[in-house]
């Protein structure tokens, strides 16, 4: 492991950085001192269209290029959207990466997804088990999409000698979050959920699936962490894992809100939605072999914090 890129040195482009993990990413740039991280925002820039793309790399002139901005959301919003979810998440992909090639940019980290791991993956997941067989039925639009960067970043640093690298983090959760019920993910879904039946005196709470499936959670601060670091000292083609590497089951996860926030009502879980892939847990030393990472917020320190920021912030009615 090397000292790697100085970015402070750099005049570096977060794309999604106004999002939720993007907000985290540029504050954890800012801290290294990189003055003036570019954010191209989506009404400025809609950078699933060519010409929007020139115009980014026109104005931004970045050195360093960390790709965050994608179309998500839960298995509802996925089952809804995947032929959106697909196309879009690609075709970003594909034009920021040939742009910053074009361009001759120094360095593009690559946001892949857990959703690229095959559905029956052995826990934990190693980044070998990668294309051993095809997602999971729910989401694999989006990860495919998100699967595909993996293979430009290879196909560009063989042909080209392109430095582009690509990371697979785990479900993230942690303050400022999207915890719209439509397209928001678990942590947040159920926070929401608990939240508004103990204000409102509801009597139960409906969760989907039958609660026996297995996750991972990464901490929003800890995966922001892992993505400078990489893109500071991490140079080849292989994809790394980003993970606290620790799983919990879907009915543990509901229990652990539940009490957090103090709702004494039942639990109804409906079973004729999907619980997604069975299981999720990364296999996370290769991060920590390559470049020294490793998550460091323990899941219940993060998940009270992130019920604290909603309470605080969640609206009246």
């Amino acid at each position: 492991m090397t000292d790697g890129l100085d970015l402070r040195d750099k005049r570096v482009a977060v794309t999604g950085g106004a999002g939720f993990l993007g907000a985290f990413v540029v504050q954890a740039l800012r801290q290294r001192g990189c003055k003036d991280p570019f954010v191209p925002r989506s009404r400025q820039y809609d950078l699933r269209q060519p010409g929007a793309v020139a115009r980014f790399f026109d104005d931004a002139r970045p050195q360093v290029v960390i790709h965050l901005a994608a179309i998500v959301g839960g298995i509802g919003a996925n089952r809804a959207n995947p032929g959106a979810f697909f196309y879009d998440n690609a075709i970003m992909g594909l034009h920021l990466m040939e742009a910053a090639r074009q361009r001759g940019v120094e360095k593009f980290t690559a946001l892949g997804t857990v959703c690229a791991y095959p559905k029956h993956t052995p826990v934990p997941f190693r980044e070998d088990d990668l294309w051993n067989g095809y997602p999971e039925e729910t989401n694999a639009p989006y990860g495919l999409a998100k699967k595909m960067m993996l293979v430009q970043a290879q196909a560009y640093r063989a042909q080209y000698g392109f430095n582009a690298i690509y990371l697979l983090p785990v479900n993230l959760y942690g303050p400022g979050d999207n915890f719209d019920l439509q397209t928001s993910h678990v942590i947040p879904a159920m926070i929401r959920k608990f939240h508004t039946a103990k204000t409102q005196g509801q009597p139960f709470v409906t969760l989907w699936g039958t609660g026996a499936a297995s996750r991972e959670f990464l901490y929003v601060q800890d995966a922001a962490e892992a993505i400078v670091t990489a893109t500071e000292r991490y140079n080849k083609p292989d994809p790394v894992n980003i993970g606290a590497g620790q799983e919990i089951t879907i009915r543990d996860l509901a229990e652990k809100v539940r009490a957090a926030i103090g709702y004494a009502g039942e639990i109804r879980w409906d079973t004729t939605q999907p619980d997604g892939q069975p299981r999720r847990c990364l296999d996370t030393t290769r991060a920590q072999r390559e470049f020294g990472w490793r998550a460091t917020t323990p899941f219940d320190q993060g998940l009270r914090q992130t019920i604290d920021w909603f309470q605080r912030n969640a609206p009246a009615k």
